[in-house]
């Protein structure tokens, strides 16, 4: 769908320059995303893996996050690989909703109750990420930290529309519960893609 440089601003990367790739497709559609614009496959045409990698290749940091939409609607092994051996580190954003592919770095589990993740994403989940929308939305972080590794970070990450309520009670819930740490998204609050 696109590709752009920029600082990670979510999760255990804020702040890390990285070149982001964005997959057009999602099968999840969670009705708050702040990326509608990529569900719809057709809408963004195939690009091929020597194009990413030669914008890719004009900037100085060697990471790499592919997110979309849902990345692994599609199989991405031919271009991590490609990436690798190009000497960049991959990053992966996935709900998990779709059968896992690829060689990555850093993968960020981002479960949706709407699709939850297949079995197989769980040992592999470097990062997992909630995002709190409503109070129910805590217990189904519980839910999804009892399937990941204990070597997993843990981040409460605030929707976007709710965060001035949902803040406090993250705060709170954090505070009771030391394991988990708070993700913002620092790129809206600094305004950049």
């Amino acid at each position: 769908m696109e590709s752009f440089y920029t600082l990670q601003g979510e999760g255990y990367h804020t702040g890390t320059a990285a070149f982001f790739i964005r997959i057009g497709g999602c099968d999840v559609g969670c009705w708050w995303c702040d990326t509608r614009e990529s569900w719809n496959p057709d809408l963004h045409p195939a690009t091929k893996v020597e194009d990413i990698l030669s914008l890719a290749l004009q900037h100085p940091a060697r990471a790499i996050v592919i997110t979309g939409g849902e990345p692994l609607m599609y199989n991405m092994t031919m271009l991590t690989t490609i990436l690798h051996e190009k000497g960049f580190q991959t990053f992966l954003e996935t709900s998990g909703s779709e059968p896992l592919s690829g060689e990555w770095d850093w993968i960020c589990l981002s479960p949706k109750t709407k699709a939850p993740p297949l079995d197989g994403i769980y040992d592999r989940a470097d990062e997992l990420k909630v995002i709190i929308f409503e109070e129910k939305d805590f217990q189904w972080a519980e839910e999804m930290a009892q399937n990941v590794q204990p070597s997993c970070r843990l981040f409460l990450q605030p929707e976007w529309s709710k965060r001035e309520i949902m803040m406090p009670r993250i705060i709170d819930f954090i505070l009771a519960n030391p394991r988990w740490r708070i993700s913002l998204q620092s790129h809206k609050y600094m305004h950049i893609p």
